[in-house]
């Protein structure tokens, strides 16, 4: 009978199955399978707390870690302007969620408290009093960080709506302020438009040609396929997702409501809107890998942002479902 057993433990080892008789072991708790709307928001709450929390308590400023790359060209310079960086970058990310109503107890509960946060530290960011007050006047980066900003709160008017005058006078005249910086000759045109954009949304005088200007220009760098040139070469990197793509698709969503000139320029980047999504998605291996190609591959959260924007604005070309897109970007997540 003994010997029995043993053949029948030996047999169940072979081929992974524990044995009946074995030794009785206190039941584990088994875990909670994770939906993929509970990983993301886990993800976002791991990246984005530590920031908001922190600025909501005047305190970004000594808690955040003052790192740069070695390669930096001036390291002193990017410490200073690397808090509106991060307000705009945490900011254009989760505003479509803060934009959001419902879901579970627990993500109502979640948004509440972001929500909260981001009120706060915008408060305390445009405070000349704060310990975390933010000036946008310093160098030539904070253009492209303003419009990070600028985005935010298009994304997410209810931002705008809950800010008090005072305080959204404050935030019109930081965005203002970033004119004086002239941009560089590539994808930095698309940020001084935004910054306009956001100007025409909210009410206040805007620089026609300074989007007109972007556009035209973003018009001749087209080289194919729903590609641009990011000035005057183009290479094969994700900068057509990390900015060229949801930004044009973000100006023209305001600015078609302004003025019907580029009604015939929107259509053409709706129809290369939808072909890069395709082909963004078509880059995403089954585990989430995809290819490593070009500068900046530190932004992996954003290497997505166009495929992730077309399906937040229900823009999906019919190629695309929602889901499809969904596990896609889960997996790259997890990854």
């Amino acid at each position: 009978m003994i010997f029995k057993k043993l053949a029948i433990a030996i047999f169940a080892i072979a081929i992974g199955f524990t044995p009946v008789f074995a030794q009785k072991k206190k039941a584990t708790k088994k875990q909670e399978t994770l939906t993929d709307r509970q990983i993301w928001l886990n993800e976002m709450d791991k990246m984005v707390r530590p920031i908001l929390y922190s600025l909501a308590k005047d305190s970004l400023r000594i808690n955040m870690p003052q790192t740069t790359s070695i390669h930096v060209d001036n390291k002193e310079h990017r410490i200073k302007v690397q808090y509106v960086e991060v307000l705009g970058r945490v900011l254009s990310g989760i505003a479509p969620w803060l934009q959001l109503e419902g879901g579970s107890d627990k993500e109502v509960a979640l948004r509440k408290q972001y929500r909260e946060w981001a009120i706060q530290g915008l408060k305390n960011s445009l405070d000349s009093n704060a310990k975390d007050f933010m000036r946008y006047d310093i160098g030539g980066q904070q253009l492209v960080d303003a419009s990070f900003v600028a985005i935010a709160f298009i994304r997410a008017p209810w931002l705008w709506e809950n800010l008090d005058k005072k305080n959204q006078e404050l935030m019109m005249k930081s965005i203002v302020t970033t004119k004086r910086f002239k941009p560089v000759f590539s994808n930095w045109l698309l940020f001084s438009a935004m910054n306009e954009a956001f100007l025409a949304k909210f009410g206040y005088e805007w620089d026609v040609m300074r989007v007109d200007y972007a556009l035209q220009q973003m018009e001749q760098w087209y080289v194919g396929d729903s590609m641009y040139k990011d000035g005057t070469s183009f290479a094969f990197d994700y900068y057509n997702s990390f900015v060229i793509h949801p930004y044009l698709a973000g100006i023209a969503d305001v600015i078609k409501k302004k003025t019907g000139s580029y009604n015939g320029m929107f259509d053409k980047i709706k129809k290369r809107n939808e072909r890069f999504a395709v082909i963004q998605e078509r880059l995403i291996n089954t585990d989430g890998t995809f290819p490593a190609t070009g500068r900046s591959l530190i932004y992996r959260g954003a290497a997505f942002h166009h495929l992730a924007d077309m399906a937040w604005r229900k823009a999906l070309p019919k190629q695309l479902s929602p889901e499809q897109v969904r596990g896609a970007l889960t997996a790259v997540i997890k990854k």
